[in-house]
């Protein structure tokens, strides 16, 4: 049965080419671009720019996501995370893994370009290019400061829905895209500490394996007092209000309590809850920036 298995592989289903896509990354990052969307507004986001820029930035993201599973196929088979990949498995072959990049990431290029605006298009397409090909070939391999590099790529969906409204880069935008580039080391290496065994057994080199538990897990801490410093930027500069920085501040400490168990305390499931925190954290934060922007309009823009 397994000869026959190995000559007549599965047949891939719409859920493998779904799962490529990295469905709750592109969800999260969705929010991001709405909430981008929103604070670039005084009103209601035109309808067409909320479709289209959504669908767009849905693609091209997802399309980045799937070309990470192509290069990534080696260790993924390795990994106890992300064995059951679908590429990794091989339910899907790299042949077809390679058109559905294409296929995606074309047409969110397009969707973008034509129906909301070119800079969008562009900005979209450089993030998939730094993630999908700097992140994903070089900078994962090559450094153990891989996340904070490579977290640039991943913290542009709220300018995408910035600029997507506004066709300009603004300093509110980037700012939205700082708070997630400061977010990010914590996140990833919460979840690196609790993997790094599997990173270990590929030889990727992430900071826990190159320098140690104790030294990530006091990097996270920093990072994370970076992080609740520039998240109440937005209150300090006048673009959000108080219900904002009451949460912003809520949710910090939220986050600086799982940093400073994971660096102080005995629970071996502290890397991996605060990994889960953290994404609480970012959805709850954007979620805060989006209703204190309507219930409290203020006049940044």
């Amino acid at each position: 049965m397994s000869d026959l298995t190995e000559q007549y592989p599965a047949t891939a289903q719409w859920r493998d080419y779904l799962e490529m896509c990295k469905p709750r990354v592109v969800l999260l990052m969705l929010l991001c671009t709405l909430v981008g969307m929103f604070l670039a507004s005084t009103g209601m986001v035109p309808l067409h720019i909320l479709l289209f820029g959504n669908l767009g930035v849905a693609l091209v993201a997802g399309s980045a996501a799937a070309l990470n599973h192509l290069v990534d196929a080696g260790i993924d088979a390795r990994m106890a995370r992300t064995q059951n990949r679908p590429i990794a498995q091989g339910r899907v072959s790299s042949r077809h893994g390679a058109l559905f990049v294409a296929a995606t990431g074309i047409a969110g290029i397009a969707i973008l370009a034509l129906l909301v605006n070119p800079l969008t298009a562009w900005l979209n397409l450089a993030s998939w290019f730094g993630y999908g090909v700097v992140y994903s070939v070089y900078l994962k391999r090559a450094t153990p400061q891989n996340i904070v590099i490579g977290g640039l790529f991943g913290a542009a969906p709220p300018l995408f829905g910035w600029t997507a409204v506004t066709n300009s880069i603004d300093g509110g935008g980037l700012l939205l895209v700082l708070i997630i580039f400061a977010w990010t080391p914590p996140h990833f290496w919460a979840l690196a500490i609790d993997r790094m065994e599997d990173y270990r057994r590929v030889d990727v080199p992430m900071l826990p394996v190159t320098h140690g538990e104790l030294y990530t897990k006091i990097h996270i801490l920093l990072y994370t007092i970076i992080m609740i410093i520039v998240s109440i930027l937005p209150f300090l500069i006048g673009m959000s209000n108080l219900l904002y920085l009451l949460c912003a501040l809520s949710l910090g400490l939220g986050f600086l309590y799982w940093s400073l168990n994971m660096l102080y305390g005995s629970n071996d499931r502290a890397p991996i809850e605060t990994f889960r925190y953290s994404i609480f954290y970012l959805m709850a934060l954007f979620v805060a920036l989006l209703v204190d922007h309507y219930l409290f309009p203020v006049t940044y823009l």
